[in-house]
């Protein structure tokens, strides 16, 4: 099979049953597990912690044992551990179920990743990249619809038709990453530590960075609605609005965006505009007393979100090891995760409570960390340099 087919049909595959489990999973384990909300954002927040840790090392294996075997194994542990969400009805095995599915995940990522550095020349990833955000948007999108289903109809069948669907995208998954060509293991060198990537101190800022910049997905998902809610005069329905907006320009414009982006030079001046765009957005956001002031800073969001996408896989690939891409990625993903871990504490503060202030020093944050990436990729880019000579 095409790899490029397969790594997106396999995006396709999960995020359609993804899409499914995020609609649904907060009144699944609240009706049917029985959990209250207080035991679902604590199990939540300590599986996504143990994923965090565990992603580097997992994406360490899948450069030493071969991204593809590693990438499969993981698809089907993700698979286990959404299936293990049908059976469980305590909080102590609800904890463990979410460790199972978050570390499975993180590493499942990380190791796809490295499948994707290992099939895909490096001029050729950022496109590849896009394409898959572009597949995986759309198949979220399909997902909530047939999540939507299930709210619908409001039945613990329901709910454990959405989950079983969930886990089942990952054995299929697991199938199609398996149809690819094998991608060689690359042996440790001797005396070399084996997590690198926490030693290289520009790439380690560099994703700090780029955490911050991805503040933006907690902001969309749960801030903004109830900003939108409870400080505008706008109506209920301009905050599916904003998601529509979201979803269906990353679907049609991200790969055009991503064309953009050629090397770790114009990946930075990408950078540097998203955070201005970025900025621009929480300033038009602030103004919102209408749907149509909000949409307009939505729109500009959006913008800033696509470029920030683009150039941020062409500075993670680009600055990677070719014998480290596992365990590079695995880290660099840990900056999705600390921003849904740590942003929704943060923006809610900083938004509901400084209202137009939270919003411009969100948006210095954005601008002031774009402005920084670029310094930062050039000290990387000089530390490869010292150690090729």
């Amino acid at each position: 099979m095409n790899p490029r087919r397969a790594l997106t049909l396999a995006q396709l595959t999960n995020a359609i049953g993804d899409g499914a489990y995020i609609v649904t999973s907060t009144l699944y384990f609240t009706r049917v597990v029985g959990l209250s909300p207080t035991e679902i954002g604590l199990g939540l927040t300590i599986g996504w912690a143990v994923g965090t840790v565990l992603g580097v090392p997992l994406g360490h294996l899948a450069d030493r044992r071969g991204p593809r075997g590693v990438a499969v194994l993981l698809a089907l542990a993700t698979a286990a551990g959404v299936g293990s969400f049908l059976v469980v009805r305590s909080f102590p095995l609800f904890l463990l179920a979410v460790c199972l599915y978050a570390s499975a995940q993180s590493g499942l990522t990380a190791a796809q990743q490295a499948l994707l550095a290992g099939l895909v020349q490096p001029g050729e990833r950022t496109r590849v990249r896009a394409v898959l955000q572009s597949t995986g948007n759309a198949g979220l999108a399909v997902g909530a619809g047939l999540g939507g289903l299930a709210l619908y109809f409001d039945t613990p069948f329901s709910y454990l038709a959405v989950l079983g669907m969930d886990a089942a995208s990952y054995v299929i998954a697991a199938f199609v990453l398996l149809a690819l060509p094998t991608v060689a293991a690359v042996s440790s060198v001797k005396g070399e530590p084996k997590l690198a990537v926490l030693r290289d101190r520009p790439y380690v800022v560099i994703t700090m960075l780029n955490t911050v910049m991805l503040f933006y997905r907690p902001l969309i998902s749960l801030v903004l609605p109830l900003w939108i809610v409870e400080r505008t005069d706008a109506p209920a329905w301009t905050v599916s609005a904003v998601l529509v907006v979201n979803t269906l320009s990353v679907v049609l414009f991200q790969v055009r965006v991503a064309g953009w982006v050629r090397d770790l030079a114009s990946a930075s001046r990408i950078m540097l505009l998203a955070g201005g765009v970025l900025f621009a957005s929480c300033l038009v956001f602030s103004w919102g007393t209408t749907a149509w002031i909000i949409l307009a800073a939505a729109v500009l969001q959006v913008i800033g979100e696509m470029m920030l996408a683009s150039a941020s896989w062409e500075i993670s690939f680009g600055l990677a090891p070719a014998d480290k891409q596992g365990q590079y990625q695995g880290f660099f993903g840990t900056s999705t995760t600390i921003a849904r871990m740590a942003g929704p504490v943060l923006l809610t503060g900083l938004i509901l409570g400084w209202g137009t202030g939270g919003w411009l020093v969100l948006g210095g944050m954005f601008a002031a960390a774009g402005a920084l990436m670029g310094p930062a990729v050039r000290w990387a880019s000089r530390a490869r340099l010292l150690e090729a000579a």
